[in-house]
């Protein structure tokens, strides 16, 4: 680790700006496989998730992420997490590392490395986790949180907001109306 220190600090998304096109992209995951919007999207529009390894935002959801992933493909949709922080100041987010998370907890979706952090300044990523859900033509309507627990533990009743949105999106096209913003820590931008 280098001499910084790993803020914590909660960072908020901003508000869902709806019908904002997906901006393209091809990246690599953590096979070396390359990926674009068109062979990540599901017939239903897709699921694109700012992530990391060391965040713990991201440490006390991922188990939910990875169910609600499987889900969310269940439905149709195409779903896929990027990583964009700088690795050389964050060690943990090292692609050998993201490599060992997917691995580990078996993700159903493609791990995208970030390496030049454009894609993060493309989308107006602002922290981890940072949800965008699209629809069938790619047009942004979702910005919102996972679920309401946020670093705690769920209970099992917990509403799945992300789910639930999604759910809509695919029947409606279009996203809720009302949509509390994600909480994270902030992109880790090289200087």
């Amino acid at each position: 680790m280098t001499g910084r220190s790993i803020s914590t600090m909660a960072i908020n998304t901003p508000i869902c700006n709806y019908g904002w096109n997906a901006p393209e992209f091809e990246l690599p995951d953590t096979t070396g496989r390359y990926w674009t919007l068109d062979k990540l999207r599901g017939v239903n529009g897709l699921l694109l998730m700012f992530i990391c390894n060391h965040c713990p935002y991201v440490k006390a959801i991922i188990d939910r992420i990875c169910q609600d992933a499987l889900r969310l493909q269940q439905m149709g949709f195409g779903v896929a997490a990027i990583m964009s922080n700088d690795t050389d100041a964050y060690p943990e987010d090292s692609l050998a590392n993201m490599k060992g998370l997917s691995q580990s907890l078996g993700f159903s979706f493609p791990y995208l490395h970030d390496e030049s952090q454009n894609v993060a300044r493309d989308y107006g990523a602002v922290c981890t986790p940072d949800f965008f859900g699209f629809n069938k033509h790619l047009q942004l309507q979702y910005r919102g949180r996972l679920d309401s627990s946020g670093r705690a533990p769920a209970a099992p009743d917990v509403r799945r907001e992300l789910v639930d949105a999604m759910r809509l999106i695919a029947a409606t096209g279009n996203g809720p109306a009302e949509q509390v913003a994600s909480m994270g820590c902030s992109i880790k931008w090289r200087s």
